[in-house]
């Protein structure tokens, strides 16, 4: 296992990260893992990719955002402009060649949001974005999936307090907070859409309890550009890990990677 480094260069912030496969930073297309919320950068889905890294001889880079795993900063403190900035900043700081982004739930908004900050604000370093690999991404969710499904006793909640605390299957509850969702209302993309000029691979669970499949549909309707597909695991759940699901996951990341240096075409 590779080991966990750390990166101090945002003020404030320990940001922990992993660097898979190559050491050569300057190779063949790699991939930059996001993963969801309150997540980390140690489940099945992000090891796969380093074991794929591995056996191509590429380079993946995978980080916990502050307040996640072994990251610096509270989990309350956290917006998605914060780990969006953490993301823009380990993408300029630790990646120099092409590169798939593989995006999980939150992830898959954020790899979003990379691209359109990217395209906006360098130009150059949007050059090396070769695809997107979105697992039932959550586009929108603190609008989407989270104030619109609360009832009116986690909104006054939030009002009265500032955090609703939401039961959770994957261990303790999540605190969401006034805060996160008052900051995900300037990140919305379902509304406007998004143009992008490379490969995007959505792919979704039908029995997923917390992206439900229609809001993977609305991701891909708000998506544009030349090549975007949408795939349907039948029996799928959220964690999208199952020894299938991870090859899956692993195929479409590395055909992209291989298109980008011009191998398949």
């Amino acid at each position: 296992m590779a080991q966990v480094l750390k990166d101090r260069a945002l003020a404030g912030i320990e940001l922990a990260y992993q660097v898979d496969g190559s050491a050569d930073a300057y190779g063949p297309c790699g991939f930059l893992f996001l993963g969801g919320f309150k997540s980390d950068m140690t489940g099945k889905k992000a090891e796969a990719l380093a074991e794929l890294a591995r056996s191509t001889r590429r380079r993946a880079l995978r980080f916990d955002y502050s307040g996640h795993g072994q990251s610096g900063g509270a989990f309350t403190d956290g917006t998605i402009s914060a780990w969006l900035e953490q993301c823009l900043h380990m993408f300029i700081a630790h990646t120099h060649s092409k590169v798939v982004v593989v995006g999980s739930s939150m992830g898959g908004w954020l790899a979003q949001l990379l691209a359109r900050k990217l395209r906006l604000e360098d130009p150059q370093a949007f050059k090396r974005l070769a695809g997107l690999v979105l697992l039932a991404p959550a586009t929108d969710m603190t609008q989407e999936l989270m104030w619109n499904s609360f009832d009116e006793r986690a909104r006054a909640a939030l009002r009265a307090e500032g955090v609703f605390r939401v039961p959770s299957g994957y261990g303790e509850p999540y605190e969401i907070t006034a805060r996160l969702l008052a900051d995900g209302l300037g990140h919305q993309l379902l509304r406007d859409g998004l143009q992008l000029p490379f490969p995007v691979r959505i792919l979704q669970g039908t029995e997923d309890p917390d992206v439900p499949m229609a809001h993977a549909f609305k991701t891909f309707e708000a998506l544009q550009g030349p090549d975007i597909t949408l795939t349907l695991i039948k029996g799928g759940d959220h964690r999208l890990s199952s020894p299938s699901q991870l090859r899956l996951i692993c195929d479409a990341a590395l055909n992209l990677a291989e298109r980008a240096d011009g191998v398949n075409f």
